[in-house]
């Protein structure tokens, strides 16, 4: 790094003609001189506030960046005016990647807004100050040599707060350690501050960034570290998320659902989009969120679009998906229950057996985890510095069991079940353990579920109607996925509604759309935070919900 501050490029030369200007050009130069003054003119209003006699703000005052008139460089920084979004004296350019500055850029101007996470004074001179800026996942150092008052004015920038930084781009003498970009940074011949943050914040975005290693080396030295506590973190989670680790598992979840939807347009599939507000249950059971409707009647927030897109099958579309919102009304206090979850589904017609939607999950998961190990080393790194996990172990053809071959692996490991029952949550885990031992995979599928452990619209097993044509499919020994070949008779399927205590008003229109024809079919359903969660070896859903709904949480 050089000590010297980057030079400012040369004005224009004088005595240019006046026809090589366009008035359009003049006009422009006109609007930017007229800004510049104002703004000036704002700054050299500014009436002091009372004076404060306290040692402290004496502190704070030689801290202070000088008046306009003994600065001569007063125009190059300061806060933007009240409804400003960029001041008049910051250059017309293309504004600059963090991300994307390497050893290539080097010598360019650049124009940046970021984030300040950090500033600090230089440790062999006080006129020189460093500023750590963050755009999302990357982080860049930036240096103020040039001026001493600008210099103070940003050491006077509390953490967290939106700044336009203009500059120019220097090689390194050394790589650094503590940012992303660590071949190059920043001369700083401008700063603007464009949204100060609170000087005390209620977290800290280093806190809540903090692993487990970090906090033991720490109290190993005896100088414990502050630990953001799960409920704190998520009541701000608008600082929570922009720890790298926050950053990473969202961009993975976008990942993820980009996935399904390509992988599954390309396999013919259509996107649709089905009502969240529905006359009755779409699942049975207690689960529902109820509430009071238009002219007197009630309504339900839909438990999945599972009967919509069972209409759009026999509408004639042949394959659907929808990713959306669903809702259940469960008193589930537990690291992987959420009242609000965004749900993958699809829905297909099904020509010969319904092990071809469970070729579809095959394929499609298959290639979701290997495009996230290809394609998001960075994201699934920052996850693993504050969350250390195993990458997923998964076969390229995946792994299918019978719900009776998974029971009898159970009963030999001495686990027993309840008889035609589902699987509770040790069990799970037990069976994914030893599918794992025997197979080194921990995605599965288990198929042939007993049909009173299923919805009442799941089509019973035509040699054994005890059974159902069914499968859920695990990861990390935890359900993530339950699909089945559908009912598509309608008599049937009424009659299963009634067992299950579904009144025949409130699905009226979903039976009848089976009595004028229907192909055979079937889907699946998955929550995209459940998938995030266990792909990434997160120890709550939570982590992977942007802005979590469960028994105990309505806000933010």
């Amino acid at each position: 790094m050089s000590s010297e501050p980057e030079k400012a490029p040369p004005a224009p030369e004088a005595g240019v003609p006046a026809a090589t200007v366009s008035n359009k050009q003049r006009k422009r130069d006109a609007r930017k001189a007229e800004k510049a003054a104002k703004y000036a003119q704002a700054h050299a209003q500014q009436k002091p506030a009372a004076e404060d006699p306290s040692p402290e703000h004496e502190k704070q005052k030689q801290q202070q960046p000088a008046a306009a008139e003994d600065d001569p460089s007063a125009a190059n920084y300061g806060d933007v005016l009240p409804g400003e979004i960029l001041p008049a004296a910051v250059p017309d350019g293309p504004w600059a990647e963090i991300g994307h500055l390497d050893t290539a850029a080097a010598g360019r101007s650049v124009l940046v807004r970021a984030t300040a996470q950090a500033v600090y004074r230089g440790s062999k001179t006080k006129n020189v100050a460093f500023l750590k800026l963050r755009q999302g996942m990357s982080t860049v150092q930036c240096v103020l040599a040039g001026s001493a008052q600008m210099a103070l004015f940003a050491l006077s920038l509390p953490k967290e707060s939106i700044v336009v930084v203009e500059g120019a781009v220097a090689l390194l003498d050394e790589p650094l350690s503590y940012t992303t970009v660590q071949e190059v940074e920043i001369k700083v011949r401008k700063l603007y501050c464009i949204s100060r943050a609170d000087p005390k914040l209620p977290i800290s975005v280093e806190d809540a960034g903090r692993s487990s290693a970090e906090f033991a080396k720490a109290e190993a030295k005896g100088v414990p570290l502050p630990r953001v506590g799960q409920d704190t973190r998520l009541d701000y989670r608008v600082i929570d998320v922009r720890t790298p680790t926050g950053q990473a598992i969202f961009r993975i979840q976008h990942q993820v659902e980009n996935k399904f939807r390509e992988h599954l347009s390309s396999k013919d599939f259509i996107g649709i989009h089905t009502p969240k507000l529905i006359s009755g249950s779409s699942e049975g059971g207690a689960a529902v969120f109820k509430l009071e409707y238009k002219n007197g009647k009630s309504a339900c927030l839909a438990q999945s679009p599972q009967l919509h897109k069972q209409m759009a099958i026999c509408g004639g579309f042949r394959r659907v998906f929808e990713v959306g919102p669903v809702f259940r009304a469960e008193d589930s206090n537990t690291h992987r229950h959420l009242c609000e979850f965004v749900g993958l589904d699809a829905e297909m017609e099904i020509m010969r057996h319904y092990f071809e939607v469970c070729d579809i999950v095959d394929g499609l998961f298959v290639e979701i985890f290997r495009h996230l190990n290809e394609n998001c080393k960075r994201e699934l790194e920052a996850i693993n510095r504050q969350y250390p996990f195993e990458p997923l172990k998964y076969l390229e053809s995946t792994l299918r069991l019978s719900y009776e071959e998974g029971i009898q692996m159970l009963k030999e490991a001495g686990t027993e079940i309840e008889p035609m029952g589902d699987l509770n949550t040790e069990a799970e885990k037990k069976l994914g353990q030893l599918v794992r031992e025997k197979y080194d995979t921990e995605f599965f599928i288990l198929y042939r579920y007993p049909l009173a452990a299923r919805p009442f619209y799941t089509m019973p097993c035509y040699e054994n109607p005890a059974y159902s044509n069914s499968f859920d499919v695990f990861l990390r020994g935890e359900e993530i996925i339950s699909g089945a070949q559908r009912i598509h008779e309608p008599e049937l399927l009424a009659k299963r509604a009634a067992e299950h205590g579904i009144g025949k008003s409130s699905i009226k229109s979903y039976v009848d759309s089976f009595r004028y024809g229907a192909p055979p079919h079937g889907g699946f359903g998955v929550g995209l935070e459940r998938v995030v969660m266990l792909f990434c070896g997160l120890s709550n859903v939570r982590l992977a919900s942007l802005f979590p709904r469960d028994p105990q949480r309505l806000s933010p």
